[in-house]
């Protein structure tokens, strides 16, 4: 009986059901053992995607298993907009029923607004949060030459992460905002397509990477 494999659930950004946008990152993440799940949420929604984000956590959390993943190793990841919403999942048990991650993977996210899932900007969740909330893991990643979402956004988040003493990461690949999702932005359908220069290619596989750690991150005493 072969091994269940470690799970990723993976948020897109601010354009409605752009799922594919994220496609060759799941790709190059797969090919790394993970069973990655991108789901559609309209941010654009009444409720701003809070309830297609916390439908895709349920589904993720019921059925991974029927794709060969292991309901115990889920890691969550967002890129842009879903980034915001799946570090508001690590800092609040109730965002997502009092279900947290192993591990959340920060991609080219701004934390000083509010997120879809609990209303409140990301760093302002963090100075209140309780000092008996078991800190996980958040790993960022943002490219240094991000023209929509400043590097300073992730530098921040990560700084105050560490002060809690939470373990966290900030990785600045040499790469824009769609870059370090393996694509590039196209003005004439405004939306982002795989792309495969050079810069792209080294900052998405670093994100592949990330997500990989993620997934198979396993706590002290193996919980």
């Amino acid at each position: 009986m072969l091994e269940a494999s470690p799970v990723v659930l993976l948020w897109h950004g601010r354009g409605p059901e752009e799922r594919d946008v994220l496609a060759p990152l799941a790709r190059a993440a797969a090919s790394l053992g993970v069973v990655c799940f991108v789901p559609d949420w309209r941010p654009d929604a009444d409720d701003g995607g809070r309830t297609h984000l916390r439908e895709s956590a349920l589904f993720v959390r019921q059925s991974a298993a029927e794709f060969g993943g292991d309901t115990g190793r889920i890691a969550l990841a967002g890129w842009s907009l879903g980034s915001k919403a799946a570090v508001a999942a690590a800092l609040d048990p109730r965002a997502l029923d009092g279900w947290r991650p192993r591990a959340v993977v920060g991609i080219a996210g701004g934390y000083t607004r509010p997120e879809p899932l609990t209303g409140r900007a990301p760093i302002d969740e963090l100075t209140r949060a309780e000092e008996s909330l078991p800190a996980i893991p958040v790993w960022l990643i943002h490219g240094s030459a991000d023209p929509v979402v400043d590097v300073r956004q992730s530098r921040q988040l990560q700084a105050a992460l560490a002060h809690r003493g939470w373990p966290t990461s900030l990785d600045e690949p040499d790469t824009d905002h769609a870059g370090v999702i393996m694509t590039e932005y196209d003005p004439e359908s405004r939306r982002c397509r795989p792309s495969h220069a050079d810069h792209a290619a080294r900052a998405g596989n670093a994100t592949a990477q990330l997500l990989a750690r993620a997934a198979n991150f396993a706590p002290r005493g193996g919980q």
